[in-house]
């Protein structure tokens, strides 16, 4: 079974529920307070963390004095707009104490279902990862409408733990695990501590949202638990109403353990080898010993560039004499990498007239 000391780099996903008063739209400060101390502790072991929170739209129906009941898109939407800029403040001033920086990160289904999209989310959260930041990460409420939404915290949590790498997820729930069956109504229902396989006789056990504030039921985290572990990374999904909960998590507090059975860096490159390249590259011998060695490939390593292909693509990877080396997600389009082809990084400025990315193909993502 998994344990959350084992992991490098988290994702935490919090609910609604557990930040925002029900009936009042209150944060609960104390709590994420208790949480900020969480993270600064985990940051501490050396960790990466990062939080999807849900949370605008209690937080601003509440300041808008906004109906209890279900709120109409245009509603929901200025509900985010007011919330978010408070739910973004709250996190600063919570973490700020343990010397941590906050940063805020808006993002859509469409921000994952498009390649270059996706790649520019993935750049920015690793690099601020790479700084030390905690990415406050919540769904673009203000501007999604049904097509390209989530529509639940967990799915995008999920998503997040793929973009980045994870290899721990933790939603933190109002219950704590998953149960054959609602454990509020039915005093027999039996509590799974490990699941390895999502079955369809699992989902057929999987209830609705347990508050009125959550989106997501069980139904949405064995989708999240689904995603999660087919790229590599254990789920958990345990109590978080409990001050301190990631700490009660570390120490064995009960929960269900969703186990992947792939490393999440593995996973993502069987994933990237299995692509159809568009194009190819063409590098020279002391590009490929740098790629052997680990390394990124950077455009003055690279000698010719074929096809047609856009920034996200996959683009096969070859040494001078015809073998291929393996393949990778291009982050120029062919037309940019055959201007920049042969020129060092910081020339890529002048070439293309914009700033650019150092590497052409990041060694995160290639599949060699």
């Amino acid at each position: 079974m998994a344990t959350l000391n084992e992991a490098r780099r988290i994702v935490v996903k919090i609910g609604s529920a557990l930040l925002v008063e029900t009936g009042s739209g209150n944060l609960r400060r104390d709590w994420l307070d208790a949480l900020a101390l969480d993270v600064a502790w985990l940051k501490g072991l050396g960790k990466d963390v990062a939080l999807v929170s849900s949370g605008s739209i209690a937080l601003g129906r509440g300041v808008l004095r906004l109906p209890g009941d279900k709120l109409a898109l245009e509603q929901s939407q200025a509900a985010a707009a007011v919330g978010q800029i408070r739910l973004a403040r709250a996190y600063e001033e919570a973490l700020a104490p343990h010397g941590l920086t906050t940063a805020q990160v808006l993002v859509t289904l469409e921000d994952s279902a498009d390649r270059r999209r996706y790649l520019n989310v993935r750049a920015t959260m690793a690099q601020l990862l790479r700084l030390g930041v905690v990415p406050i990460v919540n769904e673009n409420d203000t501007i999604a409408t049904d097509e390209i939404r989530y529509g639940d915290n967990d799915r995008l949590a999920a998503q997040m733990a793929v973009t980045l790498g994870a290899d721990q997820l933790i939603l933190l729930s109002d219950v704590d695990g998953f149960y054959s069956a609602n454990p509020r109504l039915d005093p027999d229902a039996r509590h799974y501590p490990v699941i390895d396989r999502i079955t369809p006789a699992l989902e057929a056990q999987a209830g609705d949202a347990g508050t009125g504030l959550s989106k997501g039921g069980m139904r949405t985290k064995l989708m999240a638990g689904r995603m999660a572990t087919a790229a590599g990374c254990h789920m958990a999904i345990t109590e978080g109403s409990r001050a301190r909960p990631l700490s009660a998590l570390y120490g064995g507090a009960r929960a269900t353990w969703f186990t992947a059975h792939d490393d999440p860096q593995l996973a993502r490159k069987r994933w990237i080898a299995a692509m159809k390249p568009r194009g190819a590259v063409v590098v020279d011998a002391g590009a490929a010993r740098a790629l052997e060695q680990g390394k990124s490939l950077l455009p003055a390593g690279v000698t010719a560039v074929s096809g047609e292909f856009g920034r996200g693509d996959p683009v096969a990877i070859e040494d001078m004499s015809g073998h291929n080396l393996g393949q990778g997600l291009a982050r120029y389009t062919a037309a940019e990498a055959q201007a920049i082809k042969g020129h060092r990084s910081d020339e890529i400025e002048g070439l293309l007239g914009y700033p650019g990315r150092a590497a052409l193909v990041h060694r995160d993502d290639m599949a060699l």
